[in-house]
């Protein structure tokens, strides 16, 4: 597998101007509405004045001393994003672009690295697959998100485990105590939608925002027929199922509608959801992901 820049700044090259600056721009919005209210640390009780933000209100407090108490917060210096990343080996198939999806990931990693390091924001992870769980708790510098890219690159190959994005959201969500902004980059299956998934995505969108990127998988029937196709799970594709159309149409349904079950479920829980076909939509499908985030403000 190709290795990626070790030089985060060096990002700045494959995004074009206008886009780079946006994203800044953007990402300098999100630093407030991180720090408003509840992502602020916390740091002590006080009576309630008029105009304060009737969401801080403590009502346990207010209850124990009969006047209304809100709860005060002191900003803390920078904003704390969490990757949360698929390491599993079906990162390791083909993206419509013929790239890897793990090329496609890290992509979408080393720009929100890139953001990270360039607003003095830290940055953490929690990747893996069915099997591992890889933590590394958030800092600020570049040399730390360096490493966690070497970490994500190194992590990502076709004799990985299956995918369990759930495992790695109920990880973040153990271990993330401050109000953080979550990007979560899988594939467009995952996570599983299942009663446990859903309860750990809405505890975790309770508690912060979160983004999905969701890396698309090459259609087999855009793959040359004189080529083997294979499953990452399965193993080679029968000729015979390629070649057959309506066997294709079927597959091709059964695969939409579970990505359309992943997408209504993160849907509901409010999850900022964005899909990426190749490396080169990566700035502007995160740009259109953090205004959309600003625009719920």
């Amino acid at each position: 597998m190709p290795v990626r820049s070790r030089e985060i700044h060096a990002l700045s090259t494959r995004i074009q101007l206008p886009v780079l600056r946006k994203l800044l721009s953007v990402m300098e919005g999100q630093h407030s509405a991180l720090r408003w209210g509840r992502g602020w640390e916390f740091m002590d009780l006080a009576p309630y004045q008029p105009g304060d933000d009737v969401r801080e209100i403590d009502w346990a407090a207010t209850a124990r001393t009969g006047t209304p108490t809100i709860k005060r917060h002191e900003a803390t210096a920078n904003v704390q994003v969490i990757l949360v990343v698929d390491t599993g080996r079906e990162m390791g198939a083909l993206a419509p672009s013929g790239e890897t999806k793990e090329e496609v990931a890290l992509a979408a990693c080393e720009a929100i690295a890139w953001l990270s390091v360039a607003r003095g924001d830290q940055i953490g992870l929690v990747a893996g697959d069915s099997r591992r769980v890889r933590f590394m708790p958030a800092r600020s510098g570049n040399g730390h998100a360096e490493t966690i890219m070497r970490r994500i690159s190194e992590d990502i190959t076709l004799l990985s485990p299956r995918s369990d994005v759930p495992r790695l959201l109920r990880r973040a969500l153990t271990t993330t105590r401050r109000r953080s902004l979550i990007v979560i980059i899988s594939d467009q299956t995952q996570p599983t939608p299942t009663k446990e998934a859903d309860d750990i995505i809405k505890s975790l969108s309770v508690r912060h925002q979160v983004i999905q990127v969701s890396v698309a998988d090459m259609n087999p029937a855009d793959i040359d027929q004189d080529k083997t196709v294979i499953d990452v799970n399965e193993g080679p594709l029968p000729d015979f199922l390629r070649r057959d159309e309506q066997l294709a149409r079927e597959a091709s349904m059964v695969v939409e509608q579970r990505r359309a079950a992943v997408a209504h479920m993160l849907d509901m829980r409010g999850v900022i959801q964005v899909s990426v076909g190749s490396s080169e939509e990566v700035p502007r499908a995160l740009l259109k992901a953090l205004q959309r985030l600003g625009s719920r403000r």
